[in-house]
């Protein structure tokens, strides 16, 4: 005997991904709601006042919310993003429940319960649409830093003015550390980051957006079995900035701007910031990733039959460490280490791997009937929790739940 249930489906999340399955569900007919802890959209308001869209507008693809404006070729702002998908929530009425959290979930009969703040709620299956990465990730060693500099994360970071005076240290050389490095310099702030290794591109060849190139290479195709190792999933992405008309934002780049550069932090020695010296890797590493895209739209140019484009220089320049901050001259660290998945409240076991992830194949829970997942990295490819990606992904899913 079913369940008895106050909903069919159980959407939990209101960005991307959850607005996209939510699309398709009303599409299909099949009862649903859909469960906001905050407002629909409102997770992209947890980056910095600056920030925008690292891929071209063209790109946001979801299923009956695509871009549509004047401005394809540009980048949207942080404001910008989360009001598109609240037009998108609102252009088919989508049934979102907001400011209500989901505590907990655990499986119950043939269907499942959420725990809610206000109520228990009942449901045959639900899809979980809590974004790419839901924690930032922090490392022993920031804890060890928290207790003699203020240290402030990557989405508690707002604008140069929220900082505290004196010199900022970024822990993190990827897409946020990056960025975030950039703007204190040109707000005049002395910075120091402490480089990772993440892959180098240009962002434009021959006019067109690097990203453009990427998808003719169908580098967003690629799957998890593509790739060396599952650890893919944690890995940096492209050094490349949507903000002020879109540029490289690599370490060489950062450099040019008087960005201090240092290997990853290890830990406090007195008075003083430990650094691998391991800054030389970093570099050789984006420089890598750099000229191998560069060399991979030569050869599609050349099996096309298409002009090539006038390549950047290379440069194999030494870009040599500087000294280790004093704790004493930072005003600030900012945590930009990257973020981990947590499914914690999803109170069933073996549903995630041994690295936090959702065991599925096409967006169902491999250990569990009538869960599914939809925004996760790699779920199907890498294009999988982007805005170009994720519609194609919710589509899926949904076609598996109408036909159920």
């Amino acid at each position: 005997m079913r369940m008895r249930a106050d909903v069919d489906v159980l959407v939990i999340g209101a960005g991307q991904a959850g607005l996209a399955v939510s699309h398709g569900l009303a599409r299909s007919g099949v009862d649903h709601v859909v469960l906001e802890r905050d407002r629909a959209g409102s997770a992209w308001m947890s980056r910095w006042d600056s920030f925008r869209l690292v891929t071209p507008n063209h790109t946001i693809r979801l299923p009956g919310g695509e871009y549509h404006g004047a401005d394809p070729d540009g980048y949207l702002d942080r404001d910008e993003i989360a009001e598109h998908l609240r037009s998108y929530a609102d252009s088919f009425a989508a049934p979102v429940v907001e400011n209500t959290e989901v505590g907990s979930l655990r499986a119950e009969g043939d269907g499942f319960v959420a725990e809610t703040p206000a109520r228990r709620i009942r449901a045959h299956r639900v899809v979980v649409c809590t974004g790419a990465y839901q924690r930032e990730h922090r490392p022993a060693l920031v804890e060890e830093l928290e207790r003699r500099v203020p240290v402030v994360g990557a989405t508690e970071y707002r604008a140069p003015g929220s900082l505290p005076d004196g010199t900022a240290l970024v822990i993190g050389g990827g897409q946020s550390g990056c960025q975030i490095a950039e703007e204190l310099a040109h707000a005049g702030r002395e910075v120091v980051l402490a480089a990772g290794r993440a892959p180098a591109m240009p962002r434009r060849l021959g006019g067109r957006d690097i990203v453009d190139w990427l998808m003719d290479l169908g580098f967003f195709e690629h799957t998890l079995t593509d790739m060396p190792s599952p650890a893919v999933r944690l890995v940096s992405n492209p050094l490349v900035s949507g903000a002020n008309g879109g540029h490289d934002v690599n370490l060489r780049a950062l450099a040019a701007d008087g960005v201090q550069l240092i290997g990853h932090v290890t830990g406090i020695d007195g008075d003083r910031v430990v650094a691998a010296d391991d800054l030389a890797e970093s570099v050789a590493f984006g420089d890598t990733a750099f000229g191998d895209i560069c060399a991979a739209i030569v050869r599609l140019c050349e099996s096309r039959g298409l002009p090539v484009p006038e390549l950047p220089e290379s440069t194999t320049t030494e870009l040599v460490a500087a000294s280790s901050p004093r704790l004493d001259d930072l005003g600030v660290v900012v945590n930009a280490s990257g973020f981990r998945p947590a499914y914690e409240w999803i109170a069933i076991p073996g549903v995630v791997d041994d690295m936090g992830f959702p065991v599925q194949d096409d967006g169902a829970s491999s250990r569990v009937p009538g869960l599914f997942f939809v925004g996760m990295p790699w779920m199907r490819t890498r294009k999988s929790p982007l805005l170009l990606g994720v519609g194609d992904d919710a589509e899926i899913v949904v076609g598996g739940l109408a036909a159920q």
